[in-house]
C-alpha cells in the first residue's frame, strides 16, 4: 500500500498515497481486514445453518446432587426446549445458547419438556454461571448429563488373538454376570473390562437360550497414568436405536441469516468477554491457544465432517476479526485508536507517538506469541 511515510511516492501517485486519504477512507481501509473476518464467520454459520445439522436431542439423563442444576428444579427425563430466547432442538444448541446467555449474568430461564409433554420454566441462579464459559465442560458444570440409548450387553464381533476370543467369548453372546453381579447395560460391561487389566474375570454369558460361565483376563492397555483392561469386542447396536435421541436442524436461506448474525455476535462477545476476564485475572491464561492446538484442532475439526470445520474455520476468524480490533498499536484495533484520537483533536497524532506505540505494540504481541506457544507446547507435553 503506497504510504509517503514508508517510501518515497512518485508525484503523479501521490494522489493514491494513504497517508494523503481522508479520515473516512483511512477508517474504512483499516477496518475492512478485522470486519471480513466476521463477514466470513457470517457465511460460515450461514452455510452450515441452510445445509443442516444433526445432534442429539437435549434429554436429560441424570441431575448432579446439590448442583444448580438440581437447584433449579431439573429432573432426570426431561427435555430442554429452550434457553432464555434460544431454541435447542440438539444438546450443541443448548450448550451454546447456556454459554451465550450466562454472559449476561442475570437468572436464566430454562424452559423444560416432560414426558408428558408439559412445559415449564426452571431458573438457573446467575451466580453459579460465573466462569461457565472458562474450561467448556458446560453441562458438567451446571450438573446435567444426557440422556443416552442403553445398549445391551451382547457382542457383535470378536477380533481374533484378543482376551475375549481367547476366553471363548463369541458374536451373539450377551453378558449377564460380572463377578457375580448383574451387567445392566453395554456401559456396565465397559465399566467392568476397564476396571480389571490383568485380573481375571468370571463371567455369565447367554448364548443360544443357554446361560454358560466363562472366564476372561481383560489385557492392559495404557490410557493416561492409569492402565485400563481391553477385551478386544464389539457391542451390537439394535437396529433403530437412535431414532428417538436423534435430531436435524436445517433453515431456509432466509431464516438462517439472523441466526448466523446472532452466532457471529454472540461468540464475538464471549471472545472479548473472556480477554477482559483474563487480563484482570478472573479467568485463566490457560484459555488460550497457539498455532499448534490450532492446527490439531482443524484436524480433528476436518474429520468430523464439513459442517465441524466451518464452525471451526468461523471460530478462528471470529478470533482474528476480534483481536485485530483490540486497541493495540501495529494492530488494526491500534490504528482506529489513533484515527479516532485524530478526528477527536483535529490532527493525527505525532511521528514520535506512532513509533513509542509501535514499540508497546510489538512487545505485547511477542509476549502473547510466546505465551501462546508455551502452552501450546505444555499441552503437548502433559
Amino acid at each position: 500500500m503506497l504510504d509517503e511515510r514508508e517510501a518515497p511516492v512518485a508525484a503523479d501517485e501521490r494522489h493514491r498515497a494513504f497517508n494523503r486519504q481522508s479520515l473516512p477512507v483511512r477508517t474504512a481501509i483499516v477496518a475492512a481486514g478485522p470486519l471480513f473476518n466476521l463477514l466470513f464467520a457470517i457465511v460460515a454459520y450461514w452455510l452450515v445453518a441452510v445445509s443442516g445439522e444433526a445432534g442429539m436431542r437435549p434429554l436429560i439423563g441424570a441431575v448432579e446432587a446439590e448442583s444448580i442444576a438440581e437447584q433449579a428444579g431439573f429432573e432426570a427425563g426431561e427435555e430442554l426446549v429452550s434457553v432464555a430466547d434460544r431454541a435447542t432442538p440438539t444438546w450443541e444448541a443448548a450448550v451454546y445458547a447456556l454459554l451465550a446467555e450466562s454472559l449476561g449474568e442475570r437468572d436464566l430461564a430454562v424452559r423444560v419438556r416432560d414426558a408428558n409433554q408439559d412445559e415449564r420454566i426452571r431458573w438457573l441462579d446467575a451466580s453459579g454461571l460465573l466462569g461457565l464459559a472458562e474450561d467448556g465442560q458446560i453441562l458438567q458444570s451446571i450438573g446435567l448429563s444426557p440422556e443416552r440409548p442403553r445398549l445391551p450387553a451382547r457382542i457383535a464381533e470378536v477380533l481374533p488373538g484378543e482376551a475375549a476370543a481367547e476366553a471363548g467369548i463369541l458374536a451373539g453372546d450377551e453378558i449377564l454376570r460380572a463377578n457375580g453381579k448383574r451387567v445392566e447395560d453395554w456401559s456396565d460391561w465397559v465399566a467392568v473390562v476397564r476396571a480389571h487389566p490383568g485380573e481375571e474375570v468370571e463371567v455369565e454369558v447367554l448364548r443360544g437360550g443357554e446361560t454358560l460361565p466363562l472366564r476372561i483376563t481383560p489385557r492392559p492397555a495404557d490410557e493416561g497414568e492409569t492402565p485400563v483392561g481391553r477385551i478386544g469386542a464389539s457391542v451390537e447396536v439394535p437396529e433403530g436405536l437412535y431414532e428417538g435421541y436423534r435430531a436435524e436442524v436445517r433453515y431456509g436461506p432466509l431464516d438462517a441469516l439472523p441466526i448466523a448474525v446472532q452466532r457471529t455476535w454472540d461468540m464475538s462477545l464471549l471472545m472479548v468477554k473472556m480477554l477482559g476476564r483474563m487480563l484482570v485475572g478472573e479467568a485463566s491464561v490457560k484459555n488460550l491457544s497457539g498455532p499448534i492446538t490450532i492446527a490439531e484442532s482443524a484436524g480433528k475439526s476436518a474429520s468430523y465432517g464439513i459442517g465441524y470445520f466451518l464452525k471451526f474455520l468461523a471460530v478462528v476468524s471470529i478470533s482474528l476479526g476480534v483481536l485485530n480490533l483490540l486497541p493495540i498499536p501495529v494492530l488494526d484495533g491500534g490504528h482506529l485508536l489513533y484515527f479516532l484520537i485524530e478526528a477527536i483533536k483535529g490532527s493525527p497524532v505525532s511521528e514520535r507517538v506512532l513509533e513509542f506505540g509501535q514499540r508497546i505494540g510489538l512487545a505485547v504481541l511477542l509476549a502473547l506469541m510466546t505465551l501462546a506457544f508455551y502452552l501450546d507446547i505444555s499441552r503437548l507435553l502433559g
